[in-house]
């Protein structure tokens, strides 16, 4: 949320330089769909994403509780931890910019409906969302294509908020909206942010499971590593028992 924040700030805010340089808001989404994607890469990759998981999200950790990669008691630490942190976030980041954040131009980077409403801004958001888990199940449950796993969801972020945000303003995360959006005083559109992400990644573990079994799926981590200890239900352990026997 501190990246978000700055980085909409930075383009967005009229005492920004930068912001005068921008034509129009397509080149604006697209600045910052790769400001957001390299910074959802760069914490996948951190030392402490490797070692988490880095779900940052509650539909990603109810989706791997669904299928049994996470315990009842570590999916209620997750999501209080992805809420509460992404709330901080923007209330850190409001102080850190000086209260920038807090103009109308910026909006506490707020997710909102667009123009065509409730429905397609939910239609918008579920299928981002069953997008996301789609490839995040099929990359990260194969040995070749696992490692790419992060690159494969920051670039998808990226393409998201370049194409659908004005749709939805792409949330895909109930833990990015909640803060900014209690601050920006848009709390009445929390329900679709709250339903539409976890509706859209579990109908993705759904239909993956429904093709190639529930056994498939190894581990809750978006990129797993022998060098950082696995508290989730994980089939690497297992897989790598019987390559060494």
């Amino acid at each position: 949320m501190v990246s978000a924040a700055a980085f909409a700030t930075l383009l967005q805010h009229p005492a920004s330089p930068i912001a005068a340089w921008q034509p129009g808001p397509l080149l604006r989404r697209v600045w910052m769909g790769i400001a957001m994607g390299v910074t959802a890469v760069s914490l996948i990759y951190s030392p402490w994403g490797r070692r988490s998981g880095a779900h940052m999200n509650p539909a990603v950790t109810l989706t791997f509780l669904r299928l049994g990669k996470v315990a009842p008691r570590d999916a209620f630490g997750y999501i209080a931890a992805q809420l509460l942190g992404g709330s901080a976030g923007i209330v850190a980041a409001t102080v850190m910019l000086g209260g920038l954040p807090s103009d109308s131009s910026v909006n506490y980077v707020a997710t909102l409906p667009g123009a065509g409403g409730w429905i397609v801004a939910f239609a918008g958001e579920l299928g981002i969302s069953f997008a996301l888990m789609t490839v995040v199940l099929g990359l990260s449950n194969v040995p070749r294509t696992a490692g790419f796993t992060g690159v494969a969801a920051g670039t998808l972020v990226a393409m998201c908020i370049i194409v659908e945000s004005p749709l939805s303003g792409t949330s895909m995360n109930p833990a990015r909206t909640l803060g900014s959006n209690v601050l920006a005083d848009a709390a009445g559109s929390l329900w679709l942010y709250f339903t539409a992400p976890p509706l859209g990644m579990l109908l993705a573990a759904e239909l993956f499971i429904r093709r190639h079994g529930l056994s498939w799926i190894r581990c809750a981590k978006l990129h797993h590593t022998s060098a950082a200890r696995c508290i989730f239900r994980c089939g690497h352990t297992s897989v790598q028992t019987e390559i060494a026997s």
